[in-house]
């Protein structure tokens, strides 16, 4: 009898494991390539940040800021990771990607793309007003043990325009409504140069939930753009990670990641990073 028991608990535990998906999921502006940023120049602390992304082993890296040498240099050095994205100036290599790194050994591309956030998403735009032309990649990914698939976006949004940062979380609320026709759990990272207080930040959160918000479990204070001003307080959330509205979706922790060394930050932003729960 005990060794029924014992096995029939064994088959239950197994079948909860295997119910449920942990996927781990990181947000990183890391500051574009620019030798006037001196002590902060990215040649002075690319492996900080590729040392950074390794630490924390998420399943799903959204990086923004990213030009190309960084993006080849980030290839090499990101330990068992595929990358998805276009550049936002061409399509192709020309200016910066809002790129998607996902775990080799756990996940396949199913489906992805990138599209402008613009009026004419489906070509190489600016929008509303916008400083720069402006993406959002997104990648449907298959689980390799688990079967479970999901959607992963990410996007930075224009750092001068308020319509266009507005418009923009519109139209990726649209996608998501085009895309998800078989109701996946969908994930969105990104700089949405939005405070929680203002209409982007708002209307993200009409739609979806701010995953530090739902997190059972949160360590570290909301502001995320620090300026590498290490002596100073940092001024404001404007990274986040949204999960869809299901049920099926638990957020069990989420941090804000601080780290330093000499007095000084990887990038001139803290990334974020959510575990996020799944049940089939």
């Amino acid at each position: 009898m005990k060794k029924l028991i014992g096995c029939l608990l064994f088959i239950g535990l197994s079948f909860f494991a295997t119910a449920q998906t942990e996927v781990k999921v990181m947000s990183y502006n890391i500051r574009l390539d620019l030798k006037s940023d001196g002590e902060n120049w990215w040649e002075k602390r690319k492996d900080r940040v590729s040392g950074l992304i390794n630490y924390y082993e998420a399943d799903f890296v959204g990086l923004q800021e990213v030009v190309h040498n960084q993006l080849l240099y980030l290839k090499d050095s990101l330990r068992g990771y595929g990358l998805i994205g276009v550049a936002r100036d061409d399509g192709k290599e020309a200016g910066e990607y809002s790129c998607i790194f996902y775990k080799k050994d756990k996940y396949t591309v199913v489906q992805q793309s990138t599209f402008w956030l613009s009026p004419t998403p489906d070509s190489v735009s600016f929008g509303w007003n916008a400083a720069c032309r402006r993406v959002c990649t997104y990648g449907l990914f298959k689980n390799k043990k688990t079967k479970q698939l999901l959607w992963v976006f990410n996007t930075h949004f224009d750092h001068i325009s308020k319509l266009a940062r507005l418009e923009s979380a519109k139209l990726i609320v649209k996608k998501i409504g085009e895309l998800n026709t078989k109701n996946y759990p969908v994930i969105v990272s990104g700089d949405f140069n939005s405070k929680p207080v203002e209409e982007p930040a708002q209307y993200m959160m009409a739609n979806m939930q701010n995953s530090r918000n739902i997190s059972r479990l949160v360590y570290g204070n909301a502001d995320t753009w620090n300026a590498f001003e290490f002596n100073e307080k940092p001024d404001g959330c404007i990274d986040y990670i949204f999960v869809s509205k299901d049920n099926r979706i638990a957020v069990s922790k989420f941090a804000t990641i601080t780290d330093s060394y000499d007095m000084k930050y990887p990038s001139d932003h803290f990334p974020v990073l959510a575990t996020i729960n799944i049940n089939k």
